[in-house]
């Protein structure tokens, strides 16, 4: 007799016998029950990966064009392109190996206990995960409190509200949206925000492409001003921007969004995910290094202003603004899920329903404080970017291009003798020392900003 997968709610079903029967069931956990809801399709699946990658981080590609010039930019974004992809079916065809096996894997952290023993799940990979995780909801939300601010800015040049004002405004709406209790809850608005990233990308591109052919078009000068060991510094930095950018963090509770049986159904999202990142990383990233060269900002949308005055119109600015603005909202709760899953789990009762008084109230007090915590921190450090590359050399690039090469190689034990045993060594080891080097560039650009670093500074 054959088992199949263990849902959402951690029970084993069997099919022996007309009505088929439990087996013997683990303890519900009510943050895979009411969170990680197996009920999505390949389609769902490719909306939720689509606003995990495709997010407003991709618009300081041309930042890191910068560090890098034409022909490392270009390589670097291909590859971390194609890596990725190739990451990501790696760890979807071992979720679909346990699956198969009976035991399938809701969270990154039971991938980890399963494969490679209970102290990675539980003291590396669940802590790394989370605050991996719960950076990007930080980020995204001095995201979404600067591009209120640009919003602003455009219709009152001279206001003076402070980024902190704007931050605590983007703060209340996630506080809102993020009582929403499941991840597939969130299904119909990654489909409009798939749309969003479209529409401020395709808005970015051809900014950028009006202000390279305008007659205020600024100079154009493609070389690194970097010289020496800052110039290897830079590239380093750029290289963590760019795996931070593709990073995605949160596979297997995307394909635990997937409803039984799963085989093949991760691909097809993939694809779709892909199809849209092609379109935009490259158009963004290519569009703005060409129109501002060296010059180019954190964000290529700061390039949009000169001297406080817009270089575009202000209607396209705000619909690019706006498009921004509501997309990372979207992205911020797809980021929130596994502080959600842990919350539901400590506080949540399984055997009550879940939308009963008795898990609707702490969930309404701990998402709530978990949104307050990130948007104060946000306010508190609009340096956090320079964290969140920190953060991405030690905890993007280790799970998105390191485990999942790891946990295939263990999983299937593929012989020493083939290519692919040995290019998943070479990418995990590639890899393991970029995000040594990455993560002491970090921490230098972190300690060369904190001469200029001030509290709920109006950046």
């Amino acid at each position: 007799m054959g088992t199949v997968a263990l849902d959402s709610a951690g029970i084993s079903l069997k099919d022996g016998g007309e009505n088929g029967g439990l087996a013997n069931p683990k303890k519900l956990d009510a943050g895979a029950l009411f969170v990680l809801k197996s009920e999505g399709s390949w389609l769902h699946c490719g909306y939720h990966l689509t606003t995990a990658i495709v997010a407003p981080a991709l618009l300081s590609l041309p930042f890191a064009f910068t560090l890098l010039g034409w022909i490392g930019g270009v390589l670097c974004l291909t590859s971390a392109g194609l890596v990725t992809f190739y990451s990501y079916s790696l760890l979807s065809i071992v979720l679909e190996h346990y699956a198969q096996l009976g035991k399938r894997h809701l969270r990154f952290r039971d991938m980890a206990h399963d494969i490679l023993g209970p102290g990675w799940g539980r003291y590396f990979v669940g802590p790394l995960q989370l605050g991996i995780c719960y950076g990007a909801v930080i980020a995204c939300t001095l995201l979404g409190g600067q591009s209120l601010k640009y919003i602003y800015l455009v219709s009152s040049p001279n206001g003076s509200m402070q980024l902190y004002q704007f931050i605590m405004m983007f703060g209340g709406l996630t506080l809102i949206m993020a009582q929403m209790p499941s991840f597939h809850s969130l299904r119909h608005i990654n489909l409009v925000s798939l749309f969003l990233c479209l529409t401020y990308c395709a808005c970015t591109t051809a900014g950028a492409i009006y202000i390279g052919y305008s007659r205020n078009a600024p100079t154009r000068d493609y070389t690194i001003n970097r010289v020496g060991i800052n110039r290897a510094f830079g590239v380093f930095s750029a290289i963590s921007i760019i795996a931070t950018t593709y990073g995605n963090g949160i596979i297997p509770e995307i394909q635990a969004t997937i409803a039984p049986p799963v085989t093949g159904k991760m691909f097809k999202g993939l694809l779709v995910c892909y199809s849209v990142v092609i379109s935009t990383f490259f158009s963004v990233a290519i569009s703005g290094y060409w129109a501002f060269g060296n010059q180019s900002q954190g964000s290529v949308l700061s390039n949009f202003m000169a001297n406080g005055k817009p270089l575009l119109p202000k209607w396209f600015l705000v619909i690019t603004y706006v498009s921004t603005l509501v997309q990372v909202s979207a992205v911020n709760l797809v980021y929130l899920q596994p502080t959600n899953v842990i919350i539901e789990r400590q506080f949540a009762d399984p055997n009550k329903g879940e939308l009963a008084v008795r898990n609707v109230v702490p969930r309404l007090i701990f998402r709530s404080l978990s949104v307050i915590i990130a948007t104060t921190v946000a306010a508190m450090l609009p340096f956090f970017g320079d964290i969140m590359a920190l953060f991405g050399a030690f905890g993007c690039i280790p799970l998105d291009f390191i485990l999942p090469m790891i946990f295939y190689n263990v999983t299937f034990k593929p012989s020493k003798r083939s290519f692919i045993y040995w290019g998943n060594s070479l990418i995990a080891t590639i890899s393991t020392v970029l995000a040594v080097v990455g993560a002491v560039a970090s921490v230098r650009q972190i300690v060369l900003d904190t001469k200029t670093f001030r509290l709920f500074a109006n950046m």
